[in-house]
């Protein structure tokens, strides 16, 4: 089972992930495209990191819009590194989406 990290803790870490926000135990953030094939084209970006770092976030997508939501499974559904880590990489992936 992964650590969780304390409440304290990522509201430090997110200051480095503009955007992000820790609600109702998972980091979130939405994105939002010109167009829904921009947002696919991001998603299926994510998808292969997703798959790399084996950590799978909940995803919502309408049309030109997309929101993740990341806690780690066995952590009890807490926020952990890997949260982090792929929130992180999330990010860098959006700005090559468009």
């Amino acid at each position: 089972m992964k650590n969780p990290i304390t409440e304290q803790e990522i509201s430090v870490r997110l200051r480095k992930l503009p955007g992000w926000s820790f609600q109702d135990d998972k980091l979130q953030k939405s994105f939002e495209f010109a167009d829904f094939r921009t947002a696919m084209s991001f998603l299926i970006r994510v998808s292969y990191e997703a798959e790399q770092q084996n950590h799978h976030p909940e995803i919502q997508n309408c049309y030109n819009k997309v929101s993740f939501s990341l806690n780690t499974h066995d952590a009890g559904g807490k926020v952990t590194d890997k949260d982090f880590s792929l929130a992180g990489a999330i990010d860098g992936i959006a700005p090559r989406a468009f």
